[in-house]
């Protein structure tokens, strides 16, 4: 098992928030990707950080978008695309969400909209 399925959304979540702020983008932008991702709501995933919920437990119960495999490309050096570990696959999903948007891509690329 991975280090990361035991780790908590909420102590990585400053950092996603952090990247895409000094790319000039919002913790709103944040939140929204993650809810395109998850099925999420607002208060939903506040509460999945105030009860500092583990990756594995905090994608065990999110409903992935149906289109989330028109998220591909690189993240760390490897394909999301491409992960053979479904929880790994989730989490890799998110990190490039959060890369593409501190990129600057427009909400509707990001949220496969366009």
């Amino acid at each position: 098992m991975h280090r990361i399925f035991t780790t908590s959304v909420a102590s990585v979540y400053p950092h996603y928030v952090a990247k895409a702020e000094r790319k000039g983008r919002t913790q709103a932008e944040v939140d929204e990707v993650i809810g395109w991702l998850t099925g999420y709501d607002e208060t939903a995933l506040r509460e999945h950080l105030a009860a500092e919920t583990t990756f594995e437990d905090f994608f065990a119960g999110a409903t992935l978008n149906e289109r989330v495999t028109a998220v591909t490309g690189v993240v760390c050096g490897v394909r999301v695309e491409d992960v053979e570990d479904p929880l790994m696959q989730k989490i890799r999903y998110l990190d490039k969400l959060v890369d593409e948007l501190a990129r600057g891509k427009s909400m509707d690329k990001v949220l496969r909209r366009a």
